[in-house]
């Protein structure tokens, strides 16, 4: 405890030295570049802007509360990342959450790495650092590997070196990128896995995509369920398999007997069927006289 509280001292320090407009540090050969760069730095957050590259585009409030609980009580423990911008102003690299937080609480000033980094530099580092991350979902990993491609002219192979990833795994994430919007959406919000995703990029039809993610949803269909659907979806490029399997898929015949059902009964019907084709049949009816008629249909009597 005593190293840390030597360390918030020393950055008070510092951050005197950075507010003297003689020692204005913009490159690591000037002056006291050496005293400010690496080092932790306590700086006003006033004077501190957010990331333009910030890659993370999901702040769960309630999350950043809990933060905000946790600063309150043990103070941040792990500084934020900030490069110099100019005299006294400061943009965010890394750490947005503990940013949020400390504002949060009103705080001012909050323990900061300072770092000296062009645009493209403060990309880079704002994309790798935060792919670092545990609590990224796929789909933000998916977008930070394909803007370092896109942004910072990396090959899978040069962006393996430089995040610490296998090619193939590089290449899982971005195939996520493939999905229909509406399941990119389900993933970011917790509804389908990484592994879900995997198995349904499989597919390239969007709408085809779209159907099976909502049965996913509908009947909580594992990755294994998952798997099987989407070899079955391949397979059914045979006419018999295909007639097969619409025949015994509870979706297709329920919407046929639904028009069916409604039209001979003119109310409408509601029927719910399982994966097995077993279910149960509602026949609604608004009044003795609606309901001998309804019966007089069906019985014929």
């Amino acid at each position: 405890m005593a190293k840390a509280t030597k360390k918030q001292a020393l950055g008070r320090g510092l951050s005197a030295l950075l507010k003297d407009p003689e020692n204005d540090i913009k490159s690591a050969t000037d002056k006291n570049a050496d005293k400010v760069v690496g080092n932790i730095i306590e700086l006003d957050l006033e004077h501190i802007e957010v990331n333009p590259f910030q890659p993370r585009s999901n702040f769960n409030d309630e999350s950043i509360k809990e933060l905000a609980t946790s600063i309150r009580e043990l103070g941040v423990i792990q500084p934020i990342t900030v490069r110099k911008l100019g005299f006294n102003e400061y943009q965010l690299v890394s750490g947005e959450r503990r940013f949020r937080a400390s504002k949060l609480l009103g705080l001012d000033t909050i323990p900061a790495y300072i770092r000296i980094a062009n645009d493209q530099e403060s990309l880079e580092m704002a994309l790798v650092e935060n792919i670092q991350r545990q609590d990224l979902d796929p789909i933000e990993i998916a977008l930070s590997y394909q803007r370092l491609i896109d942004e910072i002219n990396l090959t899978q192979e040069k962006l393996s070196d430089r995040v610490g990833k296998k090619r193939s795994t590089i290449a899982n994430y971005l195939r996520l990128l493939k999905l229909d919007p509406i399941i990119q959406t389900g993933m970011r919000d917790g509804f389908l896995s990484m592994g879900h995703g995997r198995t349904l990029v499989n597919i390239q039809n969007k709408q085809d995509q779209i159907t099976l993610y909502e049965k996913i949803i509908s009947n909580n269909l594992s990755v294994r369920d998952t798997e099987s659907a989407v070899k079955a979806y391949h397979t059914e490029e045979s006419p018999k398999e295909t007639k097969k399997t619409l025949k015994n898929d509870p979706a297709v015949f329920v919407r046929k007997g639904i028009k069916e059902l409604t039209d001979a009964l003119s109310v409408k019907v509601d029927i719910k069927a399982s994966d097995k084709s077993q279910g149960k049949i509602t026949i609604p009816f608004k009044s003795q006289e609606e309901f001998d008629r309804i019966k007089k249909l069906i019985t014929g009597a």
